[in-house]
């Protein structure tokens, strides 16, 4: 609540179970420590105002140690992954930590930085865009949140203050480039930071189903579709986990990926919660790859930025693209879909395999060829599509990666390296895209 909006340090997200491992621990200890200390100071929180009298608090001068008078000139966000899981993308974000361990040991020896990401744009404004984060540096575990603050206070001193929408991180980096940026932070930490370490990602979901972490504990990745809990038909989801609340002497974690991991099960307790899983069908992981892999941003009735529909419009969308994945032979390959109700990426669209922004009700922007592990940006393919365009595009698409799946490519690796591209994927000329 505290800093969740305004042109501040927004969030820190990370992997969402620090009980996994002890990288996993460190990490989410490291989460904890940037969020304080990059929060604003500002005591108007603590005043509670009503019929204009001060009723709780008093009126004070406010004393910004990092933000200054003016605060940053927008929005800043920040992610640690911790790999081979990229599941809070984090290419995505003005500052990302990768974590990096020792080879072979669960001992963190440091973090490689990005900096410059960010999904938001515009419709038909070429000026606005969306981009990923780039390597800035190694840093040691220790040396983290002193780097964090750096590179926002470079934010803070050279981003754009006269036009909001040119004025996240990733425009400040386009504006002068990563080299002066990387000096810049270097000079006011007093040391340089050492080349990024070797790292490897294979995706960006959630680790579904059973995983068993430190003191043998055991831990559950349920799939909740778009992160709605409510009890539909034959789906008592809501009803589910309030009962499962009552005897859970666990805890429960959101993922960045909108699901639900039951946390901290011991083995005694195992198969009452197995039970209780298997009777509202909490259990259920037998969705099709591209079901599992979507994701949605809330948009309307919610969202006041909304365009079209999103969150309640998806699943159906999926249900119907299903049909032609089964009929290709594709129903157990996690192809990543994203859609959202306007541009501003809130369900991190521009790094899916194929995705649909808003443009007006009933009509999306389509984009193909991200990566599956959140690592490059997709393209635009067409626009102002409606239902039945978007399937009658999507299916001999599909067809073809079907095809090509013997080559052992992911999809948006077909759609960016095969020579098929200018002919049947985009229409356009190979060195355009």
């Amino acid at each position: 609540t505290l800093a969740a909006c305004g042109d501040v340090n927004r969030n820190v997200m990370c992997s969402p179970n620090p009980y996994i491992s002890e990288t996993h621990g460190q990490v989410h200890e490291l989460a904890k420590k940037l969020s304080a200390h990059l929060s604003p100071q500002t005591s108007a929180y603590h005043e509670i105002w009503l019929d204009d009298k001060i009723v709780s608090g008093r009126a004070v001068q406010d004393f910004e140690p990092l933000y200054g008078p003016t605060y940053l000139p927008r929005k800043f966000k920040i992610a640690i992954a911790v790999p081979p899981n990229n599941d809070v993308d984090v290419y995505a974000h003005d500052l990302g930590f990768i974590a990096i361990a020792e080879k072979g040991k669960d001992k963190l020896l440091g973090y490689n930085v990005t900096v410059g990401g960010g999904m938001g744009m515009t419709h038909n404004n070429k000026k606005t865009y969306p981009r990923l984060a780039e390597l800035l540096g190694f840093c040691k575990p220790d040396q983290a949140v002193d780097v964090a603050e750096k590179v926002m206070l470079v934010q803070r001193d050279f981003g754009d203050r006269t036009n909001r929408k040119h004025a996240r991180l990733k425009y400040t980096i386009d504006d002068r480039d990563l080299n002066w940026f990387r000096s810049e932070v270097e000079s006011r930490l007093g040391y340089k930071l050492d080349p990024p370490a070797e790292y490897h990602f294979e995706d960006n979901a959630d680790r579904y189903g059973w995983t068993k972490g430190l003191g043998d504990k055991w831990h559950f990745c349920m799939y909740i579709e778009n992160g709605r809990v409510k009890d539909f038909p034959g789906l008592p989801t809501k009803t589910g986990l309030r009962e499962i609340a009552k005897i859970h002497k666990g805890d429960f974690r959101l993922t960045p990926n909108q699901h639900l991991i039951l946390g901290n099960i011991s083995q005694a307790d195992k198969p009452k919660i197995e039970e209780m899983l298997k009777k509202y069908k909490l259990d259920n992981l037998q969705f099709t790859g591209l079901r599992m892999n979507s994701m949605a941003c809330v948009a309307l009735p919610t969202c006041g930025l909304a365009m079209a529909e999103s969150e309640r419009y998806l699943p159906s969308l999926v249900s119907k693209l299903e049909s032609i994945i089964e009929e290709v032979g594709l129903r157990d390959d996690a192809i990543t879909i994203r859609m959202t109700g306007c541009p501003n990426g809130c369900a991190r669209p521009y790094v899916a395999e194929i995705a649909f922004v808003g443009k007006t009700v009933g009509t999306y922007n389509v984009y193909l060829g991200g990566g599956f592990h959140g690592q490059r940006l997709n393209k635009l393919y067409k626009e102002n599509m409606k239902e039945d365009a978007i399937l009658k595009e999507l299916k001999p698409i599909l067809l073809r990666y079907s095809k090509e799946r013997l080559d052992g490519e992911r999809f948006g690796d077909f759609v960016i390296r095969k020579g098929y591209v200018k002919a049947t994927i985009v229409g356009k000329d190979f060195h355009d895209l």
